[in-house]
């Protein structure tokens, strides 16, 4: 009887150990799930949308696959994704995961799926964002992106705005804004990917991860030409 309770309690503590040393692994996996989204979806625009330029100028982004924006009449969005820094030596950081959030009201009904790009002037508002949430439209002025593959942003485009969007929806709405969102870290997708000491600060400044997702999201995001 002993060494059966015995063997009992042995194999809890295996499959307690082993679902301990597995969880990491599958947050890990989720988080790159997130990071491939973001891949395709700067694929999908890369040559017909965004202006390579800007990307090149750019000094922060953040994508949004499939943020959910709909309503009737007062109308909501949110979604999850990814926010990068260009660091001093041109590269890009490792992403920083982040939410949006907002409503709105006026003439609007359906729902629909919007893949949303954030191109940043400054690093400044990213940088701190860990500090507080940014509404776009108030506290960062938001303008909507020149389109043309082979627009000048510095001689074309007047660059007045802090941020440009980029937006492609899939469903049926009237209307697609992003004024009045607000911006805010995902604490427990970065504590997924690089644990619970990982600042917003310390993944976008000293962060080297290794990983496939991240060198192809780096990849697409240098291939803008």
């Amino acid at each position: 009887m002993f060494l059966d309770n015995l063997k009992t309690v042995k194999m809890q503590a295996i499959l307690f150990l082993g679902l301990a040393f597995s969880a990491p692994s599958f947050a890990q996996n989720k988080e790159e799930d997130k990071i491939n989204a973001a891949t395709a979806v700067l694929s999908d625009f890369n040559g017909m949308e965004i202006p390579p330029q800007l990307v090149q100028s750019a000094k922060g982004i953040i994508i949004i696959p499939r943020m959910i924006n709909g309503g009737l009449i007062v109308g909501g969005k949110h979604g999850r994704g990814l926010a990068m820094l260009k660091r001093e030596d041109g590269k890009w950081s490792d992403p920083v995961f982040v939410t949006i959030t907002g409503g709105s009201v006026g003439a609007q009904i359906g729902v629909q799926a919007v893949d949303l790009v954030l191109l940043f002037k400054s690093d400044k508002t990213l940088m701190n964002i860990q500090k507080g949430d940014y509404t776009l439209g108030s506290d960062l002025s938001v303008a909507a992106g020149p389109v043309s593959k082979n627009a000048s942003v510095t001689t074309d485009y007047k660059l007045e705005a802090e941020v440009y969007s980029y937006s492609r929806s899939k469903g049926l709405f009237a209307g697609v804004t992003v004024n009045g969102a607000i911006l805010d870290v995902d604490v427990r997708a970065n504590t997924g990917l690089y644990g619970s000491k990982a600042t917003v600060q310390s993944i976008f400044t000293d962060s080297n991860i290794s990983s496939k997702a991240v060198d192809e999201l780096r990849d697409t995001l240098d291939d803008f030409n």
